[in-house]
């Protein structure tokens, strides 16, 4: 079916619409100022966000394939949007491990596309993105995991600011006893970086980051620039490229440590969905 291509930003919020196009079965790629979310069918294929990893760095980065496969994938195959059944197809990667990885970088850039729940911007219909079918999910599975990850930050820290504005370490507040990953962390706040710049720096999810920065918040040790200068000082969400076009730009970064068993129970729930 066709939908109306939405070209300016409407008041309606993404939740909303989303729900909609699902309703309609719609195929499409719909921006917001945090991200795109690609349709196909109706069902979520794939979400991209400027705040989270690419899928190519969370593959490269692990391990789980060389990043001259990635990009020799996004060469032969880019164009024709089917680099995942190209990786698969070539031996380079294993369908169960791109589903793992493809999950786990969808839903932490859903978070984000709908996190603060703005209008979106536009709809694209037939828009499809570069790296083709993986696994699709219902929209109802995006949107009840998204409110699940904001209810859990909540729980932790109450205060959202943390997720967008630059951080900095609170003065005299020494830090003892905390867990290597909430330690790497810290050292990284420094009053510049927001929490995906720090998510970046540590070639980390940028959720399980969030995560971390809100226990830090909720310790007395990390708080917002923003909180000590005008509001207008906090810079706003960079939105993600609205461009279909393959190519990730890659991140030198290390890589962080796996969490299999959470991205393995999100595989479980969607096949029994």
């Amino acid at each position: 079916m066709t939908t109306t291509t939405r070209t300016a930003r409407t008041d309606e919020p993404a939740s909303a619409l989303l729900g909609a196009l699902a309703e309609q079965g719609a195929s499409g790629a719909l921006s917001t100022e945090s991200g795109i979310v690609y349709l196909a069918s109706g069902h979520v294929v794939h979400v991209e966000s400027a705040v989270t990893p690419a899928l190519g760095d969370l593959l490269t980065h692990s391990g789980a394939l060389a990043p001259d496969g990635w990009w020799a994938a996004i060469d032969q195959a880019g164009r024709r949007c089917r680099v995942g059944r190209q990786l698969v197809d070539s031996g380079q990667l294993a369908a169960g491990a791109l589903e793992l990885c493809h999950l786990g970088a969808l839903f932490d850039a859903a978070y984000f596309v709908l996190a603060h729940d703005g209008p979106a911007l536009r709809f694209r219909p037939g828009v499809a993105h570069w790296l083709g079918a993986v696994r699709s999910v219902p929209v109802d599975a995006v949107l009840r995991e998204s409110r699940r990850r904001r209810e859990l930050l909540h729980r932790i820290w109450p205060e959202p600011c943390v997720d967008l504005a630059p951080l900095a370490r609170v003065p005299d507040v020494a830090p003892s006893d905390l867990p290597a990953r909430r330690s790497r962390t810290l050292a990284q706040v420094d009053g510049v970086r927001t929490a995906a710049q720090i998510a970046t720096a540590l070639a980390c999810r940028t959720f399980h980051t969030l995560v971390e920065l809100r226990r830090l918040a909720a310790a007395g040790m990390v708080v917002p620039v923003a909180t000590a200068a005008a509001p207008a000082s906090a810079p706003a969400p960079v939105p993600a490229p609205a461009s279909a076009e393959p190519g990730p730009a890659p991140r030198p970064m290390t890589p962080d440590e796996p969490d299999t068993a959470l991205l393995r129970r999100l595989l479980h729930a969607l096949e029994a969905l």
